[in-house]
């Protein structure tokens, strides 16, 4: 068994395999679309090959223009016939998370599944081996992201009366922000970044995200209080999808008054006014107050992401 990144030659033989969609968000549409965007490459897309014959692969995502740096896992996919595929899938993520730098943030597996995915006896027969083999290929640390759904079908909420909210083109001024709010956060990946960088590269890995997706840097905004005192901050944003929710929080001193809600109203109504028709949001199930946020603004929660990733040392 040979592993190694696929090659344009092999494009029909993976359009063929990973035309089982299961449970993987890669399919042959996305592929052909996201490829021509750079989120795939042949270079991120891995495969397995015995007697010349691809057996299985390995569909990585990336923003793109980046050198092709893979950071979600997209699918996994084997040959009909195959009879225990968790072996080869298991090399196939080795081969990628050990090509990470010591301190960078390693990809992650996302799996976007329906809310009621416990009780599908077809859908746990697909997870079965591939959490196996993305368990045993060190992706232990596991955490349940409920997804929410605006529609312009909803009220656009009223933007806040006692927040103000100001456009701030100067990136140090997120960068201190995205710091403050770190501490005591309930989002899963703040604390893994933290842990696995440090807190000034936890910021800065955000900043490149965040000014990577296709939404406007002239959107983002930072929240202050009647007094001129800073609460928090604001990101409407984009990804290849649509509109989202991109990032948002309140810094600690200001927390319990209800101003995640002015914040999320202002990212809705922003969007909305910006044409949205539909806006898209994730958040930690463990993050009760910024899920009922969602919830009181008319957003309706549609699925779950299911995120594996390497855990911090």
């Amino acid at each position: 068994m040979h592993i190694r990144p696929s090659i344009e030659a092999d494009l029909d033989h993976i359009l063929a395999l990973i035309a089982d969609k299961s449970v993987n968000t890669a399919h042959p549409e996305r592929y052909l679309e996201f490829l021509a965007g750079g989120q795939y490459s042949p270079e991120t897309t891995w495969v397995a090959v015995d007697a010349e014959q691809i057996v299985a692969v390995a569909v990585w995502w990336g923003f793109g223009g980046d050198g092709h740096r893979p950071l979600a896992l997209d699918g996994l996919f084997a040959a009909p016939g195959t009879a225990d595929p968790v072996p080869v899938w298991t090399d196939l993520i080795k081969q990628v998370l050990a090509e990470v730098p010591a301190k960078a943030e390693p990809p992650s597996y996302h799996l976007f599944l329906a809310p009621d995915w416990r009780d599908d006896a077809e859908v746990q027969v697909a997870l079965r081996p591939r959490l196996a083999a993305a368990h045993a290929a060190g992706m232990t640390a596991a955490i349940e992201r409920l997804r929410f759904e605006w529609l312009s079908s909803t009220p656009v909420p009223a933007r806040s009366q006692r927040l103000t909210f100001r456009a701030e083109p100067d990136d140090e001024a997120f960068l201190d922000v995205f710091k403050r709010v770190a501490a005591g956060s309930l989002d899963a990946a703040t604390r893994d970044q933290i842990a696995r960088a440090g807190l000034d590269a936890m910021a800065r890995e955000d900043l490149e995200i965040y000014t990577s997706m296709p939404g406007e840097r002239s959107w983002w905004k930072l929240a202050y209080d009647v007094d001129g005192d800073l609460v928090g901050f604001g990101i409407p944003s984009r990804n290849n999808a649509g509109p989202v929710v991109g990032y948002l929080g309140v810094v600690p001193e200001r927390r319990g008054h209800g101003y995640v809600g002015d914040i999320l109203a202002e990212i809705t109504a922003d969007l909305a006014e910006l044409g949205a028709e539909r806006i898209v949001a994730d958040t930690d199930v463990p993050n009760v107050p910024m899920a009922n946020a969602f919830r009181r603004l008319g957003y309706r929660e549609f699925a779950v992401r299911l995120v594996l990733s390497r855990p911090a040392a």
